[in-house]
């Protein structure tokens, strides 16, 4: 997972704006307390992030793979 896509599935689970607020406030302690936002500055892979994201905020599993993407015709 790439961090755009990081921020393309909170964006859609989360909606765009409280899914900023949620990075930057949600201690998760499964990666040392830090929030969204300092985990991925630090390296930490963003799927890593994502899933730790679900696992605190009870998602079914069913939605932790985000959302489908239409494919585009080349």
């Amino acid at each position: 997972m790439k961090n755009s896509e990081f921020w393309r599935n909170m964006d859609h689970e989360f909606g765009s704006i409280y899914s900023r607020t949620l990075a930057d406030s949600l201690a998760l302690t499964e990666l040392q307390s830090m929030n969204a936002t300092e985990a991925l500055g630090k390296g930490v892979k963003p799927r890593e992030v994502w899933e730790a994201i679900c696992r605190a905020q009870d998602l079914p599993p069913e939605r932790w793979l985000g959302m489908d993407l239409e494919i585009k015709d080349p």
